[in-house]
C-alpha cells in the first residue's frame, strides 16, 4: 500500500486466511449455543393449533397470536433488521421461535450465538479461568456476534455483576445496532431501567407479545389456585342446571338477613332481620333478562357484563357458568372473589414467593376472560386494596377487555362506593347491568308447595 493509505504499515490476514477465521468463529460461536439441542425446532414444525394433545386448548385470539409470531419471525430471519423481543408466557413458544431464528440464520453461514442468559453469564464467569480463552475474548465474541440470540432474559441471578454485563453487551449491541433478538416472560416493568429503555425503541425494537397457554400443560392456568373455576362444586354450575324458579311464582321466601350496622359512636355491628318476599312475575322477569345476557355474554364475550343483586340470588352460578362455557370451547377465564384476588396480589410480596407483584399483576390485568365475584363496599378493604383493583380495572376497561363484575351493591350503593369505575359501567357502549331483584335460593322457606330452586 502507498504512503499515506489507512492500510500502510498493518498486518492484514491474507485472503486465503479470512474464510478460516470466519469458519473458527462460527464454530466458536456454534461451540457455545446450545442449538445442538434444539437443532429440530424450524419454523415449518411451529405449531400455531396448540398441543395436539389437548383438544381445544386453544382459542381462536391465541392462535392467531401465535400465527403472527411465527411470521414476524420467519420474516426477521431473513432480514436480520434491528431487534427483536418476544414476550410471552412459560411455554408459549418463544424459545421455539428463537432457536428457529437461530438455526435458519447458521444455515446460512452467519456467525450466529444462541444462549439462555444464566448460561451467557456462566461462560464469562468461568472464562476467567479457562485456559483456552481470556474474559475479554469471550466478552467480546458475546457482544459482537453478527447475531446473538437471548434466551429466557430475567431468569438469572440478577447482581449488580450480572446487571452490568448484561447492559454492557446490550448497550454495545445497540450502539452498533447489531441483530439481536431476546426472549422474556417478564413485562418491561419489571427489566432493569437502562435496558428497558433501550427495549421500549420502536425504531429499533419490534415488540411481539405472545397470548398463548403453557403448550406442555395447555390445561393449566397462568394463575393455579386463583380461579374459582378449578373447584368441584363450581365446575358443575352451568346454564343447563341454573334453576329459573318459574315455579315459585306467588310464594312467600322467609329469610333470615344479615346486615352490618353502625351505632351512635361509630362502631359497627351485625344485625339479623327477618325478610318476607313474595316473587313476582317481575322477580323472575329480571331474572331471566340476566341469564339471557349471561348466555350470550358466554358465546361472545364483548365489553362487560354487571350483576348486582342480594347474596345467593344466582349471580355467582351465572358468573361461573359463562366461565365453564368458555374453557369448555377452549378457552380462558378467571373466576375469583375480590378479596381472595387481592390476597392473591399480596402474597406476592412473601420472601418464599417465586413470582413479582408486577408480574402477577400484569396476568391478571390482561387475562382474556377476568370474573371478579361478589364485589363489596368500598369501606372493607384497604386504600392499597382499592387502588390495585382499580388499576386492574381500568386497564381493562381501556383496552376493551371482557370482563364480568358481580356485587351484592344496589347501584345507589355502587356509585357512592365506587364512583369512578360505575361511571365506566354507565357506559352503555361497554356495559351492560342487570339486577336479579329475587329472593335468595338458599336458606329459604317457603310457604305453600314451592320448591327450592338452585
Amino acid at each position: 500500500m502507498p504512503v499515506g493509505h489507512e492500510k500502510f504499515g498493518k498486518v492484514e490476514a491474507c485472503a486465503c486466511r479470512a474464510s478460516d477465521k470466519a469458519e473458527t468463529a462460527r464454530s466458536r460461536l456454534y461451540a457455545l449455543s446450545s442449538l445442538e439441542h434444539l437443532k429440530h425446532l424450524t419454523f415449518e414444525n411451529f405449531r400455531t393449533g396448540g398441543n395436539p394433545k389437548a383438544k381445544d386448548s386453544i382459542t381462536p385470539q391465541e392462535r392467531e397470536s401465535l400465527e403472527g409470531a411465527r411470521e414476524v419471525c420467519e420474516e426477521y430471519a431473513q432480514k436480520l433488521n434491528g431487534w427483536l423481543l418476544l414476550e410471552g408466557a412459560y411455554g408459549c413458544g418463544k424459545t421455539h421461535l428463537a432457536a428457529a431464528i437461530a438455526n435458519e440464520t447458521v444455515s446460512r453461514g452467519l456467525p450466529t450465538l444462541f444462549i439462555t442468559v444464566p448460561d451467557l453469564l456462566d461462560s464469562l464467569r468461568f472464562a476467567y479461568n479457562s485456559p483456552e480463552t481470556t474474559f475479554e475474548g469471550r466478552f467480546d465474541d458475546i457482544r459482537k456476534a453478527e447475531l446473538l440470540v437471548m434466551d429466557d432474559f430475567g431468569t438469572q441471578n440478577a447482581t449488580g455483576w450480572a446487571q452490568e454485563k448484561l447492559f454492557q453487551i446490550i448497550n454495545y449491541r445497540y450502539i452498533n445496532q447489531l441483530p439481536t433478538v431476546i426472549t422474556t416472560n417478564l413485562i418491561l416493568d419489571e427489566i432493569e431501567s437502562r435496558i428497558r429503555s433501550r427495549l421500549q425503541d420502536d425504531g429499533m425494537v419490534r415488540h411481539v407479545r405472545i397470548s398463548a397457554p403453557d403448550y406442555r400443560r395447555p390445561k393449566e392456568t397462568s394463575n393455579p389456585g386463583l380461579s374459582m373455576l378449578s373447584l368441584p362444586d363450581v365446575r358443575r354450575m352451568t346454564f343447563i342446571n341454573f334453576g329459573t324458579r318459574e315455579d315459585e311464582i306467588g310464594k312467600e321466601i322467609v329469610t333470615t338477613v344479615t346486615t352490618e350496622k353502625q351505632d351512635k359512636f361509630g362502631n359497627r355491628y351485625k344485625d339479623k332481620e327477618i325478610v318476607r318476599e313474595t316473587v313476582t312475575e317481575a322477580h323472575i322477569k329480571k331474572l331471566r333478562n340476566a341469564v339471557n345476557a349471561a348466555v350470550h355474554f358466554a358465546e361472545d364475550p364483548q365489553g362487560w357484563l354487571i350483576i348486582l343483586g342480594q347474596s345467593y340470588c344466582g349471580k355467582t352460578h351465572l358468573a361461573a357458568a359463562i366461565g365453564n362455557h368458555r374453557l369448555a370451547l377452549g378457552g380462558q377465564a378467571i373466576l375469583a372473589e375480590v378479596s381472595t384476588l387481592l390476597d392473591y396480589l399480596k402474597a406476592t410480596f412473601r420472601p418464599s414467593s417465586d413470582v413479582s407483584f408486577d408480574r402477577r399483576s400484569h396476568e391478571i390485568r390482561t387475562t382474556p376472560l377476568l370474573m371478579l365475584d361478589d364485589l363489596k363496599e368500598s369501606g372493607a378493604s384497604s386504600v392499597w386494596a382499592e387502588d390495585k383493583l382499580n388499576q386492574i380495572l381500568s386497564h381493562r376497561y381501556h383496552a376493551h377487555l371482557p370482563t364480568v363484575i358481580t356485587s351484592t351493591l344496589d347501584p345507589d350503593s355502587f356509585a357512592k362506593n365506587y364512583p369512578g369505575l360505575w361511571n365506566k359501567i354507565l357506559d352503555p357502549t361497554r356495559c351492560q347491568v342487570f339486577s336479579i331483584d329475587m329472593p335468595p335460593y338458599r336458606r329459604q322457606k317457603t310457604r305453600g308447595r314451592a320448591k327450592k330452586s338452585g
